[in-house]
């Protein structure tokens, strides 16, 4: 039941966000045409200054590199935005595997719209995919171990959206979203608090008081933890933070299947196997969000 309340918290934040995405592509749009000096709108002078009225044209979107596509259905409201008459032949969906010299899609209108489109939606289908590639590799590493790959709150300020969203479109699974979703008790929490189970005690209490019922996460640091964690109950799921891949094994087997667990704390492409194999039931990895490269795609004039 803690689990089924706080998706549905979850699913309640992605369809809020969903109704605001236009809204914030309008703003991002307005960096473009806004002089900041002034704060009044003037447009696109080198568009406005070299193409004739209303000129028809069409673009292609390339792919430079390799990796999995992100942000197509982004690229697609980006345009409608923009001019709701533009239109996209769509050749490769999200979450498609591509390759360098790969089309994605063609892009018709007028010239001056698909010039205003163009950076808003590279920078976002760029981005997207970067992330997108990135946790495909982790998801490949763990194939066949149960263990599923997690992304953290480590996003861009106000992308996080987009950035879980094509964590979702590599293969990944999303944490929770923000810090309304879930109960999550870190080592600061803890310490502040007074310990694992006086932190845990005042939660239920709290969670009683206001009538929720949402999930708890604990952080364990060391094996005295998990074991203190387990007699105090009334949890979700145990983290295990920064341990071994050896110590963990011993965590999970500890844990016993009696509450789900996590595996966090400087997990790489080239470790998370190892971690994978302990049992575990998720991985998070914030690298996906706050180290991913951007993948290199052009919009090219067709």
């Amino acid at each position: 039941m803690c689990i089924s309340a706080g998706f549905a918290l979850f699913v309640l934040q992605l369809s809020i966000m969903a109704y605001n995405i236009e809204k914030f592509i309008d703003e991002a749009l307005a960096e473009d045409i806004v002089d900041y000096n002034g704060v009044i709108p003037t447009g696109d002078h080198s568009s406005l200054a070299c193409i004739p009225g209303s000129q028809q044209g069409k673009a292609k979107l390339l792919c430079k590199a390799d990796g999995i596509l992100a942000g197509v259905e982004l690229a697609e409201l980006v345009c409608k935005r923009v001019d709701s008459n533009m239109r996209l032949e769509i050749l490769l969906k999200d979450g498609a595997t591509i390759k360098k010299g790969d089309i994605a899609f063609y892009l018709y209108g007028e010239v001056k719209d698909i010039l205003r489109a163009e950076r808003l939606l590279l920078n976002f289908m760029q981005r997207m995919s970067g992330i997108a590639t990135h946790t495909a590799k982790f998801v490949s590493a763990v194939e066949g171990t149960g263990a599923r790959i997690l992304d953290t709150r480590k996003t861009t300020p106000n992308l996080r959206y987009f950035e879980k969203w094509a964590v979702r479109i590599g293969g990944g699974h999303n944490h929770r979203y923000g810090l309304y979703d879930m109960i999550m008790l870190k080592d600061n929490h803890i310490d502040f608090c007074g310990g694992i189970e006086k932190a845990i005690l005042t939660v239920k209490q709290y969670q009683q008081q206001n009538n929720l019922n949402l999930p708890v996460e604990v952080e364990t640091r060391n094996l005295k933890d998990v074991e203190e964690a387990l007699r105090v109950g009334n949890i979700t799921r145990i983290m295990f933070d920064n341990f071994t891949p050896q110590l963990m094994k011993q965590a999970v087997q500890l844990v016993n299947k009696r509450y789900e667990t996590e595996a966090s704390g400087g997990i790489t492409h080239d470790t998370v196997r190892s971690y994978a194999e302990t049992g575990v039931d998720f991985i998070s990895v914030g690298a996906l969000t706050h180290s991913s490269a951007s993948l290199d795609l052009s919009l090219k004039a067709y």
